[in-house]
């Protein structure tokens, strides 16, 4: 995978490159962001944010949480867009935590009833 897709000046966790090199990049609700989706919404959650160091790595398709890296490169889920103060984010978790619930998001978001 090519560099310039990450953020550069982001050293992003061993863990999550697992994932990136295996181009496991949808977990449909949550999808990885790369490239120019991924400059755009950092870009702008720096912006809306300007109190937190958050570098988002996956968007959720059917709402506005968005799963970052915070300064101690933890995972944090916030509902971007939402008033600075109230975007949420203040429980932390392993990158292999939010990993694993990503997939149980996919079963049951995928999963019809017969």
């Amino acid at each position: 995978m090519e560099e310039k897709k990450l953020i550069e000046s982001f050293d992003y966790p061993n863990d999550f490159m697992i994932i990136i090199n295996q181009n496991l990049l949808d977990f449909d609700p949550w999808i990885i962001l790369l490239g120019d989706r991924l400059k755009d919404r950092y870009q702008g959650v720096k912006d809306r944010y300007p109190n937190r160091i958050l570098v988002p790595f996956a968007r959720r398709e059917d709402n506005d949480d968005l799963a970052c890296w915070n300064e101690e490169k933890k995972v944090v889920i916030i509902h971007d867009f939402a008033s600075s103060g109230y975007e949420g984010g203040k429980i932390t978790m392993s990158f292999w935590d939010w990993f694993r619930s990503a997939i149980e998001c996919m079963i049951e978001y995928n999963s019809f009833s017969n």
